[in-house]
């Protein structure tokens, strides 16, 4: 095979050529994604789509790496790691940085909670995609699960239909010196069973006046109880939604339920107003965290959590 150069003619008229011919598909979309980046905004829907979805697989690697990635290693591998991110988004190396700090708090409250012989009862509500899960996996990732413990209780069975509302949730509180974070509780009846139609409203009539005794029963004994409500805008959570039905990594979090309740939106914030209002009291009130950025608000919350825990 004989190698030649091509003189300066030839080049001019092989740019020519090129020129000439139409661009692709390909490159017309690497084009209107280089110019929705440069020029910092959104001036299509197809743009304002490339860029949330490209941020959404981006906090999805975010999240691997927290898991996988040794410390040490954490911080050098995100100074070669490109990637531009909304203004109001937080740094992705300050937002590491960060989350490692609070882990190590995190720590700290565990050896108190333990050294104590506290009884902690933490529970996470909120609407579907609204940030809950992980925001319990970056409290428990460097926790020991001796001390600190998930519980997720699947639909209720027959059994447990028959039984007092409460009694499935009183079997997993915690002993002296022991974590509970409840991902979805008690607060399913004034949530998805209200809306959905798994009860009556004379139940969640006598469940509204029922939880607020049960509560301080619970802190009398001598249990510590934290209520956080994750909040979600409707845009915020279609986005999410429509990200798991075309992420194979994410779609078990999707089930049937989740997309019916899209269709029940109004009637999810008017189950909301009503918990929200007869629920929260002096000994066990609501903390509500703005879920829309999980990095921002996941960190906001994470560094509240010790001194609410501490100050009661």
């Amino acid at each position: 095979m004989i190698l030649r150069f091509l003189s300066e003619e030839e080049v001019k008229l092989k740019a020519m050529e090129e020129r000439k011919q139409p661009p692709t598909m390909t490159d017309r979309s690497a084009d209107l994604r280089r110019v929705c980046w440069m020029r910092g905004a959104l001036p299509t829907p197809k743009c304002r789509w490339l860029r949330r979805t490209s941020f959404q697989k981006r906090e999805t690697v975010d999240e691997e790496l927290e898991l996988e990635i040794d410390d040490d290693k954490l911080s050098s591998l995100l100074e070669h790691t490109p990637g531009k991110r909304p203004q109001d988004t937080i740094d992705r190396h300050t937002y590491f940085k960060e989350l490692l700090r609070l882990q190590m708090e995190l720590i700290k409250l565990q050896d108190w909670v333990l050294h104590q012989k506290l009884k902690l009862v933490v529970l996470f509500e909120g609407r579907d995609a609204a940030g809950k899960g992980g925001v319990i996996k970056r409290i428990t990732q460097r926790l020991n699960p001796r001390v600190c413990k998930v519980v997720a209780l699947t639909a209720p069975t027959e059994r447990e239909r028959t039984q007092w509302y409460f009694q499935r949730y009183v079997a997993h509180l915690p002993a002296a010196g022991e974590i509970v974070l409840f991902d979805r509780s008690w607060y399913n009846r004034a949530g998805v069973e209200r809306v959905m139609g798994f009860c009556t409203e004379v139940d969640c009539e006598d469940f509204f006046r029922t939880v607020p005794e049960f509560e301080r029963m619970l802190v009398r004994s001598g249990i510590i109880l934290v209520k956080y409500w994750f909040s979600i805008t409707d845009e915020e959570q279609n986005l999410r939604f429509l990200m798991r039905i075309h992420d194979p990594l994410k779609q078990w979090k999707l089930s049937p339920m989740d997309l019916e309740s899209r269709r029940r939106w109004e009637r999810y914030t008017k189950a909301k107003e009503d918990m929200l209002q007869h629920t929260h009291i002096r000994e066990a009130p609501w903390w509500v965290v703005d879920g829309v950025d999980k990095k921002n608000h996941g960190s906001a919350m994470m560094a509240r959590f010790e001194p609410v825990i501490i100050t009661g």
